[in-house]
C-alpha cells in the first residue's frame, strides 16, 4: 500500500490502542511509526506491543517503524503528609534532601542533590508544569529557601523544571538503561533520549546502542537549544518536544524555536518530528480545534518529516479518528498550491560532498524531466536521506536489502520503503528499480525514473552514482 502524502505520522501506543485490531486500524488510518512511551506501562506491556506490531507488519507487507521513548531523569518533589498543600504568593517555602520526612505547607522533600548543586541566587523552579513558581533566595548543597512567585495546589510527586540551568546529570537513569537494553533486545528501530542537554548525551547513548538502532534527540530544555547545532550534528534525528520546552521557556518563544529546530535538521538532512499537543482536544472530542489543525499544518508547511500524536492515540477516546484527522490535514496541506512555495522558502544549499551532490542532482533531473518517481538503492538509508533532504516533487522509493533500514525509513519525509534482494550489477539494480516502481504503483510503462545508489553495493554511505531509466526498457 502507498501513502498519498510525504510527511509521516508517529502514533503513541497505550491503553487505548494496544490490541491487534486497533493497531491495524491505526496503521491503515495513516500511522507510519509507532511510539512506545517507557514513562508508562511495564516492559511486558511493551514487549506484547512490539510482537503485535511485527505481526501486523508481516500481514500488511509494509515496513513499520517502532520508536522507544525513554523516560529520562524526570525531577520530582517528594510526598506530602496530607497528599497536597496550597502555596500562596509571597510565602517562604523550603526544599531539601530529607526524603524521609513528608512535606507540609512550609517545606517539601526534593531528592535530587544535582539540583541544589546547580542553583544560583534568583533561579526559578517551576513545579507541576509551571503552575507553581518558586524563586531561590538562599541555598546550600542540601537545601533551597525560596519565595513563592506563583502559588497554587502542590501535590505528591509533581515534576520540577529548572529553566536556564544545565544540570550535572546524565540523560539516562538506571531505569532508562534497563529499558534501553530491553528495547534493543526487542529490536526497536529508533530510541528517543529525553531531556538532552548537550551533544555528550547523544555520544553516551550511542556507545551503548551502537548500530542496533538510531537515536532521536528530544529537545525540551533551553540548554539544548543553546547547543542546537552540535546536538543535531551528533544525533540521527530530532524531536521538538514542546511540552517541557513550553514549561521551561516563555510560550511565545516556542513557535520560533520550533521553526529554528526544523530548519537546522532540514539543513543537514536529518529527520525531525514535531510533537506534543498537536491534536490535544481529540483526547476527549472526535474533532480537533481549528487552532490545532493549523498547528499541524504549520509543521507540514515548514517541511517537518513527521508529526506525532501522544495521549490522542495512547489513552484518548478517539485514537483512530485522531490519526485519520492528522492524515487528512497533511494530505490537504500538501495539496495546497502554495505548499511547495512556503516549504521551499526555507530550503538551503546542501553540504558540499558527493552524496549531497547526487541528492541535489536527482532533484534537478526529476524536475527537468518530470520523472514518475525517484529511487534510492540504499543499504544504510543514506542515499534516501540525501534525496529526502531536497524535498523534491517526485516521490521517493527507498529500495533496500535490509529490513532494518526499511523500518528506519518509515520516519523519513517522502520515502516509500521497500525491502528488496541484493543486487550485483548496476544493470540488475536498474531493472529491479523499474520493476518495483511499476509494481508499487509509482510509474507506468514508458515513464522515466531516476535512481541513485552507491558503488560498491556492499558498502554503506557511498552514494556516488545517478542513473536515468525508462520503465519497461531493459538496462544496458
Amino acid at each position: 500500500m502507498r501513502r498519498t502524502r510525504n510527511a509521516k505520522i508517529v502514533a503513541t501506543v497505550g491503553p487505548a490502542s494496544s490490541d491487534a485490531a486497533t493497531l491495524a486500524r491505526l496503521f491503515h488510518a495513516g500511522a507510519d511509526v509507532f511510539r512506545l512511551n517507557f514513562s508508562h506501562g511495564t516492559q511486558a506491556d511493551h514487549q506484547a506491543r512490539v510482537a503485535t506490531l511485527r505481526a501486523l507488519e508481516a500481514e500488511v507487507g509494509r515496513p513499520i517503524g517502532i520508536l522507544m521513548d525513554l523516560q529520562g531523569p524526570k525531577l520530582r518533589v517528594g510526598r506530602f503528609a496530607e497528599g497536597a498543600v496550597v502555596l500562596t504568593e509571597g510565602q517562604n517555602f523550603r526544599l531539601d534532601l530529607d526524603a524521609d520526612r513528608p512535606g507540609d505547607a512550609t517545606r517539601a522533600p526534593l531528592p535530587h542533590p544535582e539540583i541544589f548543586a546547580a542553583l544560583t541566587l534568583g533561579t526559578d523552579l517551576l513545579v507541576d508544569d509551571g503552575r507553581v513558581r518558586l524563586r531561590v533566595q538562599r541555598h546550600g548543597p542540601d537545601f533551597a529557601d525560596t519565595i513563592v512567585i506563583n502559588g497554587g495546589l502542590l501535590s505528591d510527586r509533581k515534576g520540577v523544571n529548572v529553566p536556564g540551568v544545565v544540570l550535572p546529570l546524565s540523560a539516562m537513569t538506571a531505569k532508562d538503561r534497563s529499558d534501553l537494553a530491553f528495547g534493543l533486545e526487542l529490536g526497536v528501530d529508533w530510541v528517543a533520549l529525553s531531556f538532552v542537554q548537550r551533544a555528550e548525551d547523544i555520544r553516551e547513548i550511542k556507545q551503548i546502542v551502537g548500530d542496533r538502532a538510531r537515536i532521536v534527540a528530544k529537545l525540551e530544555k533551553p540548554a539544548a537549544i543553546a547547543e542546537l547545532d552540535s546536538i543535531v550534528a551528533e544525533t540521527d534525528a530530532v524531536m521538538v518536544a514542546r511540552g517541557d520546552l513550553g514549561v521551561e521557556m516563555p510560550a511565545e518563544q516556542v513557535p520560533a524555536i520550533q521553526k529554528r529546530i526544523v530548519r537546522a535538521c532540514r539543513r543537514v538532512g536529518k529527520p525531525v518530528i514535531v510533537a506534543t499537543q498537536m491534536l490535544e482536544s481529540m483526547v476527549s472530542a472526535p474533532v480537533p480545534t481549528r487552532a490545532e489543525a493549523s498547528d499541524v499544518a504549520t509543521a507540514i508547511y515548514d517541511g517537518a518529516d513527521a508529526v506525532m500524536l501522544s495521549a490522542e492515540s495512547a489513552s484518548g477516546k478517539f485514537p483512530i479518528e485522531a490519526v485519520t484527522m492528522m492524515n487528512n490535514i497533511i494530505v490537504q496541506t500538501e495539496a495546497d498550491p502554495h505548499y511547495r512555495e512556503v516549504m521551499e522558502a526555507s530550503q538551503t544549499p546542501p553540504p558540499a560532498d558527493i552524496a549531497n551532490a547526487i541528492g541535489r542532482a536527482v532533484r534537478g533531473v526529476a524536475s527537468l524531466l518530470h520523472v514518475a518517481t525517484t529511487i534510492a538503492y540504499t543499504r544504510s538509508g543514506y542515499s534516501a536521506l540525501r534525496m529526502s533532504r531536497e524535498r523534491a516533487e517526485a516521490p521517493i522509493i527507498g529500495m533496500t536489502p535490509n529490513l532494518t533500514t526499511a523500518r528506519l525509513l518509515a520516519l523519513v519525509w517522502g520515502v516509500h520503503a521497500v525491502q528488496t534482494h541484493e543486487v550485483a550489477t548496476v544493470g540488475e539494480m536498474t531493472d529491479y528499480a523499474c520493476e518495483i516502481a511499476l509494481r508499487e504503483g509509482f510509474a507506468t510503462q514508458g515513464q522515466t525514473v531516476v535512481i541513485s545508489a552507491g558503488l560498491p553495493f556492499a558498502s554503506s554511505g557511498t552514494t556516488n552514482i545517478l542513473r536515468i531509466a525508462t520503465v519497461g526498457e531493459a538496462a544496458r
